[in-house]
């Protein structure tokens, strides 16, 4: 199913999302995980963790067409293992009291907040023990000074930071 054109997302390109998945398969088993897809967009990074053998994952997303998007293909794919949160990220993450394996967020790469993501997660305790948080971003950004970073890779304009 393809994304409407009057999407605001910008999708995660196919190489960086295979890299992704690349990297992660050799550090985690997808197998029965529970994942927060933030700033899900078009939900791609979360309907990858579904045909892998995720649990539960949960896409929260503010923008209606994408959140119309991301549950037509649900319903078109029968997935029912994935929930669409309606809201705003930052509301979400301070109301949250549920831990997750894996936590994925691509927000606008010119978000104002975007520094302070990796904190909040941490601040919030969103993550179970030994899970792993992965932050799309653009090279403006740079936390390998984080207390939690672990890596950063970079494909082409698109960076993601790893998080333990």
């Amino acid at each position: 199913m393809s994304p409407p054109k009057n999407i605001t997302a910008r999708p995660t390109t196919d190489f960086a999302k295979e890299s992704l998945f690349n990297l992660l398969q050799n550090r985690m088993d997808f197998e029965g995980v529970d994942m927060l897809d933030l700033f899900a967009g078009t939900g791609g990074i979360g309907l990858e963790f579904i045909s892998r053998g995720a649990r539960e994952v949960t896409a929260v997303e503010l923008a209606h067409t994408q959140q119309n998007f991301i549950i037509q293909t649900c319903r078109q794919l029968g997935i029912h293992n994935l929930s669409v949160v309606r809201g705003d990220v930052f509301r979400f993450l301070h109301a949250c009291h549920i831990r997750f394996d894996f936590i994925y967020a691509d927000p606008p790469y010119a978000l104002e907040q975007l520094p302070t993501l990796p904190d909040l997660i941490f601040e919030q305790q969103l993550l179970k023990p030994e899970g792993w948080f992965v932050l799309e971003h653009g090279k403006d950004h740079d936390f390998s000074q984080h207390p939690h970073h672990v890596e950063t890779r970079r494909y082409g304009s698109v960076h993601f930071s790893f998080f333990q």
